[in-house]
């Protein structure tokens, strides 16, 4: 695997310099976070270099040492923190995952579907009229989500939302309302402190790389919790059949 990372990373800086000669014009660490942070509010300029440093993008550099990203290495930015995000991967089963995209294959995404090559290009973001649209869910519905804090309010949803949407207006078929749910958010906070509290050794080291591995042992740390979640809930659901 350490071979086909190397080869999938050095394919990957060619890639980005083709597009340096297209009509797109590169874009500054500033410029793609401009891009990306209205999606993913915690994204930092030392979160993009770690990424980077982990072999996940290679942006093209200028003659002064610059990073300039071009269109290819945006969507492939937004691909890695969405698996992230929605699927609490962590990087060495995304490393794993995009080297087989960028080798042709159509890997199974870990807990998901398989969304093929062409998923690169296609991590959405939905404004809020295609996110009701998509969810076939009422504007209400959304206004009473984000008044439970169950979705926090944006300009652009990723598919992440979407799904917790769906999930939502299903559930209203039953009864349970948003309302019903805001419970979630105080188990959120709880497990947030439990993460926090994990991070207390890396979080007293102030340098940039210090602060991305912290992010990346959260991301990690939530993705075990999720499943010790899942496993108690299905647990309850085994009781109640008896």
């Amino acid at each position: 695997m350490a071979a086909s990372s190397a080869q999938a990373r050095s394919a990957s800086v060619p890639a980005a310099k083709a597009h340096s000669s297209s009509s797109a014009p590169l874009l500054s660490i500033g410029q793609v976070l401009a891009r990306l942070t209205p999606e993913f509010v915690e994204l930092t300029p030392s979160k993009l270099r770690f990424l980077e440093e982990q072999g996940l993008v290679s942006p093209a550099r200028t003659d002064s040492g610059y990073r300039k990203f071009a269109t290819g290495d945006v969507d492939r930015l937004r691909l890695i923190l969405s698996m992230q995000r929605d699927h609490y991967l962590p990087l060495k089963v995304i490393r794993s995952y995009l080297d087989d995209l960028d080798a042709g294959l159509s890997p199974v995404l870990p807990g998901g579907a398989a969304p093929g090559p062409s998923m690169l290009g296609t991590v959405r973001r939905l404004t809020r009229d295609e996110l009701l649209k998509e969810a076939g869910a009422s504007a209400t519905l959304l206004h009473d989500a984000v008044s439970a804090s169950i979705i926090l309010p944006a300009d652009y949803y990723g598919d992440g939302v979407l799904s917790v949407l769906r999930a939502l207006v299903e559930l209203q078929r039953s009864g349970i309302e948003p309302r019903h749910l805001r419970g979630f958010r105080g188990a959120a906070e709880r497990e947030l402190g439990l993460i926090e509290s994990a991070l207390v050794p890396l979080a007293r080291r102030k340098d940039a790389s210090s602060r991305a591995k912290a992010a990346e042992m959260a991301v990690e740390i939530a993705g075990q919790l999720e499943i010790i979640r899942g496993s108690l809930i299905r647990s309850a659901l085994g009781r109640l059949t008896k």
